[in-house]
């Protein structure tokens, strides 16, 4: 009669340290993030990061489409609003890879959304500010009082 060999019992230190790590924000090693909400990827870049930093991207029609509201309905794609990201995602052919989707996508109204992002002037959300200094602009106004 021969014996079935038992297994040797886990180390319980171990078993409890491994319950107490939350794997949803485990990170790769050498990354220093440190934020423990929802972590989107770049497809450009493959850089790990918030999604309020990422543009959503999402497939309508054969063509990519940029997700400004993060509303519309399907799969969708992070990308960084950045023309370098945009270009290195083609390159990789990333896009019908994240979207599970044969064959190339066209990305020309994610390109146009980029350039228009880039050209935009940023300011006052109240419009652009008045040309001159507070001090010349109350001195002008003191001027049409006298």
């Amino acid at each position: 009669m021969w014996r079935v060999p038992r297994r040797a019992p886990r180390h319980p230190v171990r078993l409890i340290e491994r319950q107490e790590i939350d794997f949803s924000v485990v990170q790769r090693r050498g990354s220093v993030f440190t934020h423990n909400g929802p972590v989107r990827t770049c497809i450009g870049c493959r850089a790990r990061t918030l999604p309020s930093e990422l543009l959503r991207v999402v497939v309508v029609d054969g063509a990519v489409v940029p997700d400004t509201r993060r509303r519309l309905p399907g799969r969708g794609a992070w990308l960084h609003p950045d023309p370098g990201c945009l270009r290195d995602a083609e390159k990789r052919r990333a896009f019908p890879r994240a979207f599970k989707v044969p064959g190339p996508l066209d990305v020309e109204r994610v390109r146009g959304h980029l350039a228009q992002q880039e050209h935009q002037v940023t300011g006052s959300p109240r419009g652009a500010r008045k040309q001159g200094s507070r001090s010349t602009r109350h001195e002008s106004a003191v001027k049409l009082k006298t």
